[in-house]
């Protein structure tokens, strides 16, 4: 029994140390350049966690000016969504590792202004690349989603979400 416990509590030593990183010890208030820099290092790792997706998937994607990333899978002729406008998309939101956060119902697509409605700021900017009819793959760094909170439901902190869109109709009021 004795050597029972002794190796329970072997185990549960060994199953508590390090996992072989070095553990980050904050010393005061870190400067203004510190945090400046920490935050170049996560954007630098998010960017690569975006290359790496889109390597894996096997996607070719363009980068907008502000970081986002595209695939424009079908592209029907036509004007694309200007500020103002409603566009009525179908979509679904992913995560890096495939995991579906949320998606429209089939054949209930859902409507919101561009660039004045609360959505990600990201989703603003990419549905202004597409025309009625086409349908896209957008990756969002999580800068221009959901920040460093997430939505404290099904999107984790700092982290970038895979939009697959459908644009149905631009103009006209929302149903």
């Amino acid at each position: 029994m004795r050597t029972l416990s002794h190796v329970t509590l072997l185990a549960l030593f060994l199953g508590c140390g390090n996992d072989g990183r070095t553990p980050v010890v904050q010393r005061g208030t870190p400067t203004a350049e510190q945090l400046i820099q920490e935050n170049r290092d996560a954007f630098k790792l998010e960017d690569r966690d975006i290359d790496l997706y889109l390597e894996r998937q096997g996607i070719s994607a363009d980068r907008s000016p502000r970081g986002i990333r595209y695939a424009i899978l079908r592209d029907v002729p036509g004007g694309t969504a200007e500020p103002g406008q409603w566009a009525r998309i179908n979509y679904r939101v992913e995560l890096l590792n495939g995991d579906t956060a949320y998606s429209t119902a089939p054949g209930s697509p859902e409507s919101f202004k561009v660039e004045m409605d609360d959505v990600e700021s990201g989703l603003h900017e990419a549905i202004q690349l597409l025309s009625p009819g086409d349908s896209a793959l957008f990756v969002i760094p999580s800068y221009r989603a959901h920040g460093l909170i997430g939505d404290m439901d099904r999107i984790p902190m700092r982290s970038s979400v895979v939009y697959r869109v459908g644009l149905v109709k631009v103009g006209g009021e929302p149903r």
